[in-house]
């Protein structure tokens, strides 16, 4: 039996970290930029780079490079990676900020009695680095990096660990994100995803496949309260 004034008790709500709870591409960009003039380069534009932060340094190193007409082996990028994590380390809280209205919604839930976790294909100890900076580890039950486990999203695996290191059911869980590997992730585990048109989506969001799409945190609420209703195990907490 699940206390009936906590709508949400017994639900555990998973977060992709960047482009999702956090706006981190100024940091992301600016480390990537501080290593494209390192490399004679001029530096890339915030508007070429944004939407492929989901997809990491990789994703930007090969985007900054076609731009500039210039190729990057897969070496290159092995090299490189060292040094724009060096610099990203030393400014990961610069410029990042949570998305508004971000942290009123975390407390909603949690206060509807849900686990919240984080599900990142971020290294694990920047995740928590930048999440500690932030003051919002404090906020989740469970943070689980791109390298916690030896899979990454779209894999379900680091969901499905997420869910569990919060003490919760993906029966009744959720993820939230911005990107095709959240929805992947999601879709694997046999999880609802919603997905936040504000972050680095890949495709137009209507096109990524999520269960829903919201434009503000201030939606996220009642989306999740939705998504709980209909869910064919919610008498079960009644």
């Amino acid at each position: 039996m699940h206390d009936l004034s906590k709508p949400l008790a017994g639900w555990t709500i998973a977060f992709d970290l960047d482009g999702t709870l956090v706006e981190t591409a100024p940091d992301l960009v600016g480390a990537l930029n501080v290593i494209l003039i390192e490399q004679g380069m001029a530096p890339a534009p915030m508007t070429a780079v944004r939407q492929l932060v989901g997809h990491g340094l990789r994703g930007m190193l090969l985007r900054a490079f076609a731009m500039a007409d210039r190729t990057i082996t897969e070496e290159q990028i092995a090299k490189l990676r060292p040094r724009i994590v060096e610099v990203y380390r030393a400014r990961i809280a610069q410029e990042s900020r949570p998305f508004p209205g971000c942290l009123e919604a975390l407390a909603d839930l949690r206060a509807d009695g849900a686990r919240l976790a984080v599900c990142t294909n971020k290294p694990e100890a920047l995740a928590r680095l930048l999440l500690d900076k932030l003051d919002m580890t404090r906020l989740f039950d469970a943070i689980v990096g791109g390298d916690t486990l030896p899979v990454q999203k779209p894999d379900p695996a680091p969901l499905l660990a997420a869910i569990a290191g919060a003490g919760g059911d993906p029966a009744r869980a959720v993820l939230v994100g911005d990107a095709s590997p959240d929805v992947g992730a999601a879709k694997a585990a046999g999880v609802p995803c919603v997905i936040c048109a504000f972050g680095y989506n890949d495709l137009p969001p209507d096109e990524l496949g999520g269960d829903v799409v919201i434009s503000h945190f201030d939606a996220l609420a009642g989306a999740v309260a939705d998504i709980a209703a209909s869910c064919p195990t919610a008498a079960e907490s009644l």
